[in-house]
């Protein structure tokens, strides 16, 4: 194959050039189950033929929601795009009055789940659904179709011609995929992506993987849902890396030591709470082991990408040697470098983990750019700290006069399935409207500062930035989320949820007593006191004007299921203030 033009092309590509034993791999009762590149395409070939079988046409639409990754979601995607067919990919957590919209907004024929929890979900909207003409799961559940239906439709040459034929009909500028942006607010924007949207976006994406191609092992566990593991899934098909699908969030670390990837996803909140994990370990040490952590640690947040001088190399050298060499361990052993995405992370963690041997590579995009538009590599002066790396070769980004990013280039969706309101309003000139501000400096490196319609002016005319402080305040290990408001108000402010398991530790080794309650914990006089002297000290790095000058806790656990979080674990700003609405009352009205 000369050149890839669509999706499905990658299993093919990777037939030819790199052949894998283990091309995706799951856990089944306990053992990974691996299939070969040539299993994966003729399973796809045989879901396709299936879904012909049922009736499937060029242009419907398929949903799929999947509570975890796994090898049957590769075989569905590529299966389902083989027909001419969209996929629809939904988040399994949000609400069913979402998946309702959804469903109903892409015009979706069938919906194929993964299990019990999301089928009852779906059910309890069923009725409202007269298109939807089927529901399958991965699963065997009562009452409910199992994909392998399908497959045994396709398991005969019946449909081979017409699959050869609806596939060489497919070109690269057909509509591949409508991805429902979480949102913050409001219901979800579909985003519609053409195979040539992804397709250019993985071989721009190549030039900055620094992987030994045909050789080594990804593990995944970021929901294939989401633009980012997916076109990251495409990448790993086309360099040829062997993927492991994560059996959940809660054994990662189990997974981990049993796969020993060189190379994973990851979200700023799970390297945060990988760090957080590390340190309360190095915090219970005593005497030298202690000081020999918290100088590595120093260390660590001192390190430099490049031009080290020879006595840091001699201690990085001892650091990594004692220390760093455990994380590796850790961490299963092989892990060469992380690539974060979906929302800023602390650059501070960055040189942390960039000192322990284990690159972060952090990128920047969004779904409207399939997804990524800029990233670090640690190859030829590629990384700086602090910055989500240079544009890829291929697109064109510019910074407006207000501060915003914009964006043009073959990855750029072409806008939102049926809202032409909406994508008229997202472009400007033929440059996508990133909606976040940013700056470029003079080497190329695009530094994010913070989203455009989440920046807020006081009553006092001054602008605050809340992100900016935000992923300054969670460095606090204290805090585990904040969200900073004030907008039309005399100061800023914040609401806090702390951590709750190191606080209770702080409280234990402070001999503090504080109640067990989530209520009891944050109406306690010493816990505030603590987290005010964390406000305090970061509030030095700030101005005058931005410093939050008062704060509440919040007495629950924001989280995706609670509403505050999107999928992505982004703030729902609205939905958190209007729930603390009596907090917010204390802070500016009495």
């Amino acid at each position: 194959m000369s050149q890839i033009t669509r999706l499905f092309d990658f299993p093919y590509y990777q037939l030819k050039t790199y052949p894998l034993k283990e091309a995706i791999v799951s856990k089944k009762e306990g053992q990974w189950k691996a299939y070969s590149t040539q299993e994966y395409i003729n399973l796809s070939n045989q879901f396709s033929k299936g879904l012909l079988e049922i009736g499937i046409s060029k242009g419907e639409k398929v949903a799929i929601i999947s509570s975890n990754n796994r090898t049957e979601w590769n075989i569905c995607d590529i299966g389902i795009l083989q027909t001419g067919a969209l996929t629809v990919p939904i988040y399994p957590t949000i609400s069913s009055d979402d998946y309702q919209f959804i469903i109903e907004h892409s015009e979706a024929v069938y919906c194929i789940v993964s299990d019990q929890v999301v089928y009852d979900k779906l059910i309890a909207v069923k009725d409202r659904l007269p298109n939807l003409k089927e529901i399958y799961s991965f699963e065997n559940i009562s009452g409910c179709k199992s994909w392998n239906e399908i497959l045994q439709q396709g398991d005969s040459d019946k449909q081979n011609e017409a699959l050869e034929k609806v596939k060489q009909s497919v070109t690269s500028q057909d509509p591949a995929t409508i991805i429902y942006t979480s949102g913050t607010t409001g219901r979800p924007k579909g985003v519609l992506l053409t195979h040539n949207n992804i397709v250019s976006n993985v071989l721009m994406s190549f030039e900055r993987v620094p992987l030994n191609l045909g050789q080594e092992k990804a593990l995944s566990f970021l929901p294939c849902c989401h633009i980012f593991e997916r076109m990251i899934l495409y990448l790993y098909q086309y360099c040829g890396i062997s993927i492991y699908y994560a059996e959940s969030i809660e054994t990662i670390s189990d997974n981990l030591k049993e796969v020993k990837p060189h190379v994973m996803t990851v979200v700023p909140r799970l390297v945060e709470k990988v760090y957080d994990k590390i340190y309360a370990k190095g915090d219970d040490l005593t005497g030298f082991k202690k000081k020999l952590f918290y100088w590595t640690i120093e260390l660590g947040e001192d390190f430099e990408a490049y031009n080290r001088s020879f006595l840091y190399n001699i201690k990085l050298w001892v650091a990594r040697k004692l220390v760093f060499s455990k994380w590796h361990e850790g961490l299963g052993g092989n892990l060469k470098l992380m690539v974060s995405g979906s929302a800023p992370l602390q650059a501070r963690l960055a040189r942390v983990f960039g000192a322990a041997g284990i690159p972060i590579m952090e990128g920047y995009g969004l779904t409207e750019t399939s997804p990524v538009i800029t990233v670090n590599d640690m190859r030829n002066h590629g990384l700086k700290f602090g910055t989500v790396g240079k544009v890829l070769k291929g697109l064109e980004v510019k910074i407006a006069e207000d501060g915003e990013i914009l964006v043009k280039g073959p990855s750029v969706t072409s806008g939102y399935y049926k809202d032409i309101e909406k994508t008229n309003e997202a472009f400007s000139n033929g440059y996508f409207c990133t909606g976040d501000i940013g700056e470029i400096d003079s080497n190329g490196f695009l530094k994010i500062t913070d989203r455009k319609k989440e920046m807020f002016k006081t009553s006092g005319g001054k602008y605050v930035a809340p992100q900016v402080l935000e992923n300054t305040i969670k460095q606090s290990r204290f805090i585990e989320q904040v969200m900073v408001i004030g907008d039309g108000e005399k100061m800023p402010a914040a609401f806090v949820q702390i951590n709750y398991d190191f606080v209770k530790e702080w409280a234990k080794r402070k001999n503090i007593i504080i109640g067990q309650s989530y209520e009891d914990i944050c109406s306690s006089t010493e816990v505030n006191n603590r987290i005010q002297v964390e406000i305090d000290a970061i509030n030095k790095r700030f101005g005058n004007w931005e410093q939050v000058k008062r704060f509440e806790l919040t007495p629950t656990i924001w989280s995706i299921e609670g509403g505050e979080l999107t999928p992505t674990l982004k703030l729902k700003r609205k939905i958190i203030k209007e729930k603390y609405q009596s907090l917010y009352d204390k802070i500016y009205r009495n």
